[in-house]
């Protein structure tokens, strides 16, 4: 059986009108474009800057060579760290409507998703792990959740505002490699502990880079629940029992762990994720599933596209 293109889950893209807008008119809010690198623009955001970006964040027909050169057939696309969160009041609605303007252009000026374009709709929310110092237990983030579920839009998380990043975790490139895991296990715990996921429970979570630390944490945060009391009564189950509510990606870095979550939370609540375009993403995501872990057929079409193609509501 040949297995199908892929559908990578989580890649990040910035449309040139969004970059143009922040470098036009965002002095105002702290925000401005640095050219200085040869290596591509990066977005600087109060004293914090992105990696360069290169052309390929923006660039449909370069995206489509790697994705062709690598078996990926679709990519979910998505913002990334600083998103737009910083930009309050209307230079923020602004700039929203730049990235879904430009994300709506993507994938018309793509053959390979001509047909996902003529779908009417979103297909999923972006969010992040924390939005303007509020973690997502906050009582503000109800109205988002309740119409996610309503209107049955699965919510994509990624790290924002990461713990750590001035401090002990500034060395290294520690905010990545371990403020980024981190922090999506803080919002997996608000979610359950905060008792989020029992008043939606149809609400559909995806947590970034295999999860973060959070499937390896289980069994110390659900020993929490038993001993500490800020934790009595705050979720309806142990918190292991709240894995197979989420869905993850396979960014892992390592066969073993990845492996490890497939057995632990199903195959079926795995999906393929490449962090296009960044270094700490894969250059050849598909391989992990098809040649690193010794999967069933059919569990590698699941996480490779069939997965995917149910959450998006493309199958």
């Amino acid at each position: 059986m040949t297995l199908p293109p892929a559908i990578d889950i989580h890649s990040h893209f910035f449309p040139e009108r969004f970059l143009k807008l922040i470098e036009t008119d965002g002095a105002a809010v702290g925000a401005r474009i640095d050219r200085s690198n040869p290596k591509g623009p990066s977005i600087v955001v109060g004293g914090s800057a992105t990696a360069p970006l290169s052309s390929a964040y923006w660039d449909v027909d370069a995206r489509v060579k790697t994705m062709n050169r690598t078996g990926v057939g679709l990519q979910a696309l998505s913002l990334t760290a600083p998103m737009t969160y910083f930009a309050k009041g209307e230079f923020g609605r602004r700039l929203a409507h730049a990235f879904n303007e430009g994300l709506a252009e993507a994938p018309a000026a793509v053959s390979e998703l001509e047909r996902a374009a003529r779908l009417p709709g979103v297909r999923a929310v972006y969010m992040g792990t924390n939005v303007a110092g509020r973690d997502l237990s906050d009582p503000a983030f109800t109205p988002v959740f309740e119409r996610c579920q309503e209107f049955e839009l699965p919510v994509f998380l990624h790290p924002l505002t990461v713990i750590g990043t001035n401090d002990r975790l500034k060395p290294f490139y520690l905010s990545n490699l371990l403020g980024n895991p981190f922090d999506t296990a803080i919002a997996a715990a608000h979610l359950v502990l905060g008792g989020v996921l029992d008043r939606f429970p149809r609400l559909h979570v995806l947590l970034p880079h295999a999860g973060g630390a959070i499937p390896y944490l289980a069994g110390r945060v659900q020993h929490g629940q038993r001993v500490r009391p800020e934790n009595k009564d705050k979720a309806k189950r142990p918190f292991s029992a709240y894995l197979r509510r989420f869905t993850y990606d396979t960014i892992s870095h390592s066969p073993e762990a990845l492996s490890w979550l497939i057995n632990t939370v199903g195959a079926d609540r795995v999906m393929l994720g490449s962090d296009f375009c960044f270094d700490m993403g894969y250059d050849r995501p598909r391989d992990i599933i098809t040649k690193r872990l010794k999967l069933k057929r059919a569990d590698q079409a699941r996480i490779l596209r069939d997965n995917a193609a149910r959450l998006l509501g493309l199958a």
